[in-house]
């Protein structure tokens, strides 16, 4: 027999927010769940292929996938803003491009990555001299190095693991990454810190390098989040370590 059924409002939530991970990513989908679990948005997210090794060739490849990943999430659901959650492949592919073939798919969706994240964070919360943390071999640190010096951000400080291989990031323990989060931020010119990477595992230390260094620290994945919550206009820190959570969304963003 058919049965009658009734229809909800199509959205309860202030937002929906979709989300494009690496196949080799292991760390950004939890982080995001633990920062999101007091606000009132709905995540949807799929993964992208991505080679297991970290290098500008591996990550200009996935600009061709792009636009089949961002197909997979539903045209039936209206999200309040995208993402492509690759620090360094936004780097290397373009923000700008990301957008674009996001939105070949989800036109006029507002769009983010994590590089562009943390660019509009250290606006939010005025670093223009930046100490500079990556899991990355030379190339790919030099090319993002470049990108954060063509938009007006000096490094004052770079650290960086030296690894091209994602199942070794995704493994660094939090209490290196705050050993190194430390040296790099200690000198006295830089302003605040950036840990670059979707999948170097950080939130369990922000709050204290912070307290140590006494200066903002904002890794891709806190500085991404953050972006996309303000971008969806949803504000507050809830459960967020640090600073850049107290901040509203930057007027040129």
């Amino acid at each position: 027999m058919k049965l009658d059924f009734s229809l909800d409002k199509e959205n309860q939530t202030k937002a929906c927010l979709g989300l494009i991970v690496l196949q080799a990513d292991e760390t950004l989908e939890d982080e995001f769940r633990r920062v999101i679990r007091d606000f009132n948005v709905s995540l949807l997210h799929l993964r992208i292929p991505s080679h297991p090794a970290v290098t500008k060739e591996t990550l200009a490849q996935m600009a061709e996938d792009l636009p089949t990943a961002a197909g997979l999430l539903p045209k039936s659901t209206r999200f309040d803003a995208m993402a492509y959650a690759c620090t360094s492949g936004a780097t290397v592919i373009g923000p700008s491009e990301v957008a674009a073939k996001i939105h070949t798919q989800h036109p006029g969706v507002p769009v983010t990555d994590p590089i562009t994240a943390v660019m509009a964070a250290c606006r939010a919360l005025e670093i223009k001299r930046l100490g500079f943390l990556t899991p990355y071999v030379p190339e790919v640190s030099n090319a993002m190095r470049s990108l954060l010096e063509d938009n007006d951000l000096e490094i004052a400080s770079f650290g960086s693991f030296e690894q091209d291989q994602e199942k070794i990031v995704s493994r660094i323990a939090e209490v290196s990454t705050l050993e190194a989060i430390v040296k790099v931020g200690e000198k006295s010119e830089c302003e605040g810190v950036f840990v670059s990477c979707s999948n170097l595992r950080t939130l369990g230390v922000l709050q204290e390098a912070e307290q140590i260094l006494g200066k903002p620290v904002i890794s891709s994945n806190l500085a991404l989040i953050w972006h996309m919550l303000r971008l969806a206009g949803v504000e507050g820190r809830g459960t967020a370590p640090g600073k850049l959570f107290t901040q509203a969304l930057p007027i040129s963003s």
